[in-house]
């Protein structure tokens, strides 16, 4: 099993579009990009995914290799690959760390989670979201206004239910 990523980090953005990624999450990156050689991982930012959508999800290279091998396997030409390979692989970015571990948000990424450049310039912040094997890139405000609204969502758990019992059995156990 590989490294995943855990956690939320707020991030300050920059007036030209530059943040930090969290240190824990270069070090997935690095593990997930096969020609990693010491500095500099890529990773794949995704954008597409519906307009509904107020984030970017961001894959290490080994873990979007894997997602278009699966799109890959639909016959070509189907509506559900297409439907895939335009949000998945059309509308996504190969993005590299510089040697300081920050980023340039590309233009379509800042489009999709609401950075214009009056946003960059009034000190900006994006949440990172830890998501496994993937995380999220949000603007902060959506992204707390997201975690609220999930609160209320109710799960038809029974009283005093922990969360786990969401789980499927465990057939090691």
């Amino acid at each position: 099993m590989s490294e995943a990523f855990r956690g939320e980090f707020n991030q300050k953005v920059d007036g030209k579009a530059r943040v930090s990624i969290p240190a824990s999450f270069r070090r997935v990156l690095e593990a997930g990009d096969p020609a990693f050689d010491g500095s500099r991982p890529k990773f794949v930012m995704v954008y597409g995914g519906g307009a509904a959508r107020q984030f970017v999800e961001c894959y290490t290279i080994a873990e979007m290799k894997r997602l278009e091998a699966r799109i890959r396997r639909l016959p070509a030409g189907s509506p559900q690959r297409k439907a895939l390979e335009r949000n998945y692989i059309t509308l996504s970015q190969l993005v590299e760390v510089d040697d300081d571990g920050r980023i340039v948000l590309p233009p379509k990424v800042r489009e999709r989670v609401g950075l214009d450049s009056d946003a960059l310039k009034d000190g900006a912040e994006a949440t990172f979201a830890g998501t496994l094997d993937t995380f999220q890139i949000w603007r902060r405000e959506d992204y707390d206004a997201e975690m609220a609204a999930q609160e209320e969502i109710a799960l038809d758990l029974p009283d005093g239910a922990d969360l786990l019992s969401l789980l499927p059995h465990d057939p090691e156990e």
